[in-house]
């Protein structure tokens, strides 16, 4: 996919600017704070809805502004005209695409086909059990097979009996969640089951290609089964699991308020194998390890974009290697062009600092917002 052209409106301090991408995409030069990560978050927006540094939507309108827009042009295998606004003040999101407004925010996901790669990537490995499940959640839902609505319904589900059980409702009132329950979460959790065992091996041959040495397991560990257990690769089977697992738990539940199986108790696993055990990279991995797995998991995300959707992903890249030793740099640089990129957007601080494709990328320099071509 190819980005041609960003209608920018009120997006953070960005101001009212139109800007024309090159197919092969940009360096965008800057000091610290001036916008750089700025525009790589306007334009993932128009691919997600949402920012990428979790940031909510009255957020990324500019001060003393109540309402920002963007809008984008992209040419591929699928063109399309993409525009997002907010307003801060009805606290109403519009999307569109090709000019009509979308009924649902979830069928206009995915039209750009974007990736992006942060030094803060690493907290995918460091932080929690939840910033892992939100990783595949977006992967999932920007990638078809109705993920989004299976897990839109599980939400709703789990909201609804979470409700019930701290209101100490009666059982039949808290049970009247659990079919639903068990059929979305069921989905929810055999598609990362699915993604996990399809991508592992691919993710495993990055992180060893980006260290040279280390190779880094990745696994999907699901509340449902216990220890040793084998994961039930059939939907049906999931769903069984699930249902017998919400009976066992009920007192529990009843006791904490809340329900305490299911696939938000899920965990997205990075292991290194030693001495025959395969021990967390995020409680014993070094830095190194940690970041090598963080970019092979971005890589991977990529792959999955160029797999389904039959198309180089548009990388975006925020002072990507910031924060690498100089042979991860180069290795991971031989494997963007190894693969196939696509049109590449990247930010740097400084010209020596946007070594992927050298000379090649179009200079474009920042100062307080305002870019100049």
């Amino acid at each position: 996919m190819v980005l041609r052209e960003l209608e920018l409106r009120h997006f953070r301090n960005l101001g009212v600017q139109e800007l024309h991408f090159p197919p092969e995409g940009v360096a965008v030069i800057g000091e610290n704070a001036q916008g750089k990560t700025n525009l790589l978050e306007a334009i993932y927006y128009l691919e997600s809805f949402r920012s990428f540094r979790g940031a909510g939507d009255g957020e990324l309108c500019a001060f003393s502004r109540d309402v920002f827009h963007l809008k984008g042009w992209v040419d591929g295998n699928s063109p399309a005209t993409v525009s997002a606004g907010f307003d801060r003040k009805r606290k109403r999101k519009k999307v569109s695409v090709d000019g009509s407004e979308a009924l649902r925010i979830s069928g206009a996901l995915g039209r750009l086909g974007a990736v992006v790669f942060s030094p803060s990537d690493v907290e995918l490995v460091t932080a929690g059990p939840h910033v892992r499940r939100r990783f595949l959640d977006i992967v999932l839902s920007l990638n078809g097979n109705g993920y989004v609505e299976s897990l839109s319904r599980y939400r709703k589900a789990l909201a609804q009996r979470n409700a019930a059980l701290r209101a100490n409702a009666p059982t039949p009132a808290v049970r009247a969640w659990d079919e639903g329950l068990v059929v979305h979460g069921a989905r929810v959790t055999h598609l990362r089951h699915a993604w996990t065992t399809t991508w592992s091996d691919t993710f495993e041959t990055y992180c060893t290609a980006i260290s040279g040495c280390d190779s880094v397991g990745l696994a999907y560990r699901s509340d449902l089964w216990r220890g040793s257990e084998v994961f039930g690769a059939d939907e049906e089977e999931v769903g069984e699991r699930f249902a017998a697992r919400l009976h066992e738990s009920r007192e529990t539940d009843l006791r904490r308020g809340v329900t305490t199986v299911g696939p938000h108790r899920d965990e997205l696993l990075f292991t290194i194998a030693s001495r025959g055990r395969a021990l967390a990279v995020r409680r014993y991995g070094s830095g190194g390890q940690r970041r090598t797995a963080a970019l092979a998991l971005r890589l991977t995300e990529a792959a999955t974009i160029r797999r389904r959707r039959r198309t180089d992903p548009i990388l975006l890249l925020d002072d990507a290697f910031a924060e690498l030793d100089e042979g991860r740099s180069l290795r991971v640089m031989s494997l963007l062009r190894e693969e196939g990129t696509g049109q590449v957007i990247l930010t740097a601080p400084k010209e020596s600092d946007a070594r992927l494709r050298g000379p090649f990328l179009e200079r474009w320099r920042i100062r307080e917002g305002v870019i100049e071509a």
